[in-house]
């Protein structure tokens, strides 16, 4: 039977404990998603406490960071997601926020001609990220946030 969480704080011992083991390991995210046939970005949101993990993947996970039975069925349950709130203050979130501060109404306004009136899904949705060379010399970050349209349905 499925379960819902009403509460943070087990989510964060848990995600707290996910972090420790990890570092005590020299594990990536990578290398925790390697064999969930889930994609990093689903994986490591999950591990930080933002989606469930199927049974599999799972144990899959457990295994690596060596959790037990009660914290691998943990990582099953589906969580209470959102995990900021107000303005973000460590520099890399914020600088997101900021992005959405400048582009939020750009990026409404274009959706919305586009495609109507209606919101892009962040349950049915994908996301990527990847490091390229930038010609000018240093990285780029190239984010791709992929996300079914879901009109309005007026009723």
């Amino acid at each position: 039977m499925q379960q819902s969480h009403a509460y943070n704080d087990t989510s964060l011992a848990l995600t707290t404990s996910i972090l420790d083991a990890k570092a005590r390991k020299n594990l990536s995210w990578q290398d925790l998603t390697e064999g969930t046939g889930l994609s990093l970005a689903y994986v490591t949101a999950a591990l930080l406490g933002q989606h469930p993990l199927p049974a599999d993947a799972a144990q899959v996970v457990g295994d690596k960071l060596e959790l037990d039975a009660a914290s691998v069925a943990q990582l099953q349950i589906i969580p209470l997601r959102g995990s900021l709130s107000g303005v973000p203050t460590d520099p890399t979130i914020y600088r997101f926020y900021e992005m959405i501060q400048i582009y939020g109404t750009t990026l409404k306004a274009l959706v919305h001609e586009q495609f109507g009136d209606g919101i892009i899904s962040a349950i049915n949705f994908k996301l990527d990220i990847k490091k390229v060379e930038d010609p000018e010399g240093g990285s780029r970050a190239v984010i791709t946030l992929d996300g079914k349209f879901l009109p309005l349905r007026p009723f």
